[in-house]
Order: structure tokens, then C-alpha cells, then sequence
């Protein structure tokens, strides 16, 4: 976990080895404009701005039963050569102020038939809240996005077979 006090912020990197091919896994992730096909707390997206390139604005709904409704994104890069992308939260109902992540896909050391996928951010955290708590939160969504994504691009690999 990193920390600043002078900006009050917290970030973290998570890690997911995927059995599946880089540019299987890339194909989902890139889609900014589909987040839902992997990301289990999004209800509904709606590019508000943009095409799903670099700028594009999207309005997320959030599953009920989550401290949240709705999510509006930015996507400030979006590099299909490097498997490099990063979005920004510019608004919303959530606890996950100024959060900014970069998200980025490798072919695995050790074969070419896994993809590592890893993604860090950096967030503000909201008074009254403390930086492990924050960090606790933000962790477990993006974990359970990167899992998510993994679950779904094996299962279209191995529909490939």
C-alpha cells in the first residue's frame, strides 16, 4: 500500500495470471464501452462522450447492494500496441474520489498461452475514512474485477479449443 499525507491518497497494484491469450483477454478489457461483460457490480454503460477511444466519457450504473448508484469515466489512455490503459473516476456517488488506474497485459514468462493482467490506482481517501480501509475497498473490487475477467476470458479460451 502507498500513501501520502500531503495529498491524502492510497493506491495499490493487484495481480491476475489468466489462462487465456493476450489478445483474447485484451479484446475484452479494451472495451471501454463494455465494462459490464466482465465487471460483476456494473448494471448498465452508456458512453456520454466519445466513441470507446481515448476521451471517451462513460456513465456506469452500479448493482444494488453496493455503497453506490452510478460511476461517470474517463478513458485518458487507451494503447492497443503495449495493452496499456488508463481511466479516471470524474464523478459519481462512491467513496472513490480522484481514483485513476492504469491497467496493463503481458504475455505470461512462461508460456504464450497466459496473459498477466495487472492494475494499479491511486485514490483519494475520503475524510473519515482511513488509508486501509480505503485501500481494503478499492482492492477488493478490483480484485474482483480481475478475477471476473479471468474466469470469463478461460472460458471463452477453452471454448476455442
Amino acid at each position: 500500500m502507498e500513501t501520502s499525507q500531503k495529498y491524502h491518497t492510497c493506491g495499490s497494484t493487484l495481480v491476475q495470471t489468466i489462462d487465456a491469450p493476450l489478445s483474447l483477454v485484451w479484446s475484452i478489457l479494451r472495451r471501454f464501452d463494455n465494462p459490464q461483460a466482465y465487471k460483476q457490480f456494473v448494471k448498465t454503460c452508456n458512453l456520454s462522450s466519445g466513441d470507446g477511444g481515448e476521451g471517451s466519457v462513460r456513465e456506469v450504473t452500479v448493482v444494488s447492494g453496493l455503497p453506490a448508484e452510478f460511476s461517470r469515466e474517463r478513458l485518458d489512455e487507451l494503447d492497443d500496441e503495449s495493452h496499456v490503459m488508463m481511466i479516471s473516476i470524474i464523478g459519481g456517488d462512491h467513496r472513490l474520489v480522484n481514483y485513476r488506474s492504469k491497467t496493463m497485459a503481458f504475455v505470461a514468462a512462461d508460456t504464450e498461452e497466459k496473459t498477466v493482467v495487472v492494475e494499479s490506482y491511486v485514490v483519494d481517501v475520503p475524510e473519515g475514512n482511513s488509508e486501509e480501509e480505503t485501500t481494503s475497498f478499492a482492492d477488493t473490487i478490483v480484485g474482483f474485477n480481475l478475477k471476473s475477467l479471468a474466469k470469463l476470458s478461460e472460458r471463452v479460451a477453452h471454448l476455442k479449443l
